[in-house]
């Protein structure tokens, strides 16, 4: 796992905490991935979809809520999970304020999904509270360039779990014929 303490102590002496969530790589049939930036980050920070998970629910379920709220579609197939649950840790300013404190960071589950739609179908804006400003498609190992920085190793890590799954998606792409199709 990426960005876990080697201690299971704050500097408060408290256990560390992370919620759990899921995120979602959500591959475009070229390979090419959805990215978008939040509203609350300065600057060019993009991210996966990503949330917590709520109580009692599976993380296959909140995977599929998480991507309805924040990029406005159900057009996604599950292609693949990730083996292991993923962390990443807030910096201490931001950790004190998110949550109420609660939490260190996240440790996520992490899905890669195709998505089957065409781009008008995808819709930051579908939710009574945004996240996000802007999305657009992005190559797949720049990921880790596009995060805010405390995120980095995780998508990293990410990039690694799923490599195989954007080459296959790359591969198929290169062998279909040419389309009219949106699905690039």
């Amino acid at each position: 796992m990426t960005g876990v303490r080697t201690s299971d102590k704050s500097a408060t002496d408290r256990p560390l905490r992370y919620r759990r969530g899921v995120g979602a790589v959500v591959f475009r049939g070229d390979g090419q991935v959805l990215v978008a930036r939040r509203i609350d980050t300065p600057g060019e920070a993009w991210q996966l979809p990503q949330g917590g998970m709520r109580k009692g629910e599976t993380p296959r379920h909140a995977l599929y809520r998480e991507v309805q709220e924040e990029i406005g579609t159900d057009k996604v197939q599950y292609l693949a999970e990730s083996s292991a649950w993923l962390r990443y840790e807030l910096p201490p300013d931001l950790a004190g304020r998110v949550r109420g404190g609660r939490y260190h960071g996240q440790e996520q589950r992490w899905f890669a999904l195709r998505f089957t739609g065409i781009d008008s179908d995808i819709d930051v804006n579908a939710t009574r509270k945004p996240e996000f400003d802007a999305w657009r498609w992005a190559d797949y190992e720049d990921l880790p360039d596009l995060a805010v920085w405390f995120k980095r190793s995780l998508y990293a890590a990410v990039v690694d779990e799923f490599r195989d799954t954007a080459a296959m998606l790359r591969q198929m792409h290169e062998k279909m014929p040419e389309s009219s199709g949106a699905d690039a």
